[in-house]
């Protein structure tokens, strides 16, 4: 049984959904690296290899669904990815001062928070439904920390007019929005939990 399972672990780590799984953790380093060089070229290249990997998290579950290749081992790499990239992005812009600590923490807190108590309601085998306000948060977190990646001001010209976008501030503003969700749904899943919990406990013997 053992032999089975690992050799089912292994055939699932090969498909295409998840090699783009494991192609998003393996760009992190170059990202962060990228970013850590600073220079207005090198984020604009940080940035794109962000964005990509950001699309292949769209695409490998829409590869997963159509060819039937859903698996444990992609459940698994599928989000630890996610946070993994948002994660090294957050850190590495906290030396750089373009992101404030206390907004890490926050931030950081939460997704960890999150994670433990699906865990701990996988234990119990309860299923806690998402909400929208997670997916509202992954969005604005994601265009936020682009701007914060370009950082830089630039000149949008046009024609007779110009203006210049300070893409530092408005990824600050997209960042504080997407922590207001973050917040907000981060309860939703803590009440949900005791909810499902207290349920259960005044659910009738079936017996």
């Amino acid at each position: 049984m053992a032999q089975v399972q690992r050799s089912s672990v292994r055939k699932d780590l090969w498909n295409l959904p998840n090699i783009l799984t494991m192609g998003r953790i393996a760009v992190i380093p170059v990202v962060c690296w990228l970013l850590y060089l600073g220079e207005p070229l090198h984020c604009v290249f940080a940035t794109a290899l962000f964005g990509a990997a950001a699309f292949t998290d769209w695409l490998d579950g829409w590869l997963a669904r159509r060819q039937n290749l859903v698996s444990l081992t992609g459940k698994f790499l599928d989000p630890l990815a996610d946070k993994l990239l948002v994660m090294a992005v957050f850190c590495t812009l906290l030396p750089m001062d373009r992101i404030p600590l206390w907004f890490v923490v926050l931030s950081l807190s939460r997704e960890f928070s999150v994670t433990g108590l699906r865990a701990l309601a996988a234990g119990e085998g309860l299923i806690i439904a998402a909400d929208w306000g997670g997916k509202w948060k992954t969005a604005f977190q994601l265009v936020g920390l682009v701007c914060l990646m370009i950082y830089h001001p630039y000149e949008v010209d046009y024609g007779p007019f110009s203006l210049w976008i300070t893409f530092a501030n408005v990824g600050l503003a997209l960042l504080m929005i997407s922590l207001a969700y973050s917040l907000t749904s981060g309860w939703a899943y803590f009440a949900g939990f005791l909810q499902a919990i207290e349920q259960r406990e005044n659910a009738p013997d079936a017996t």
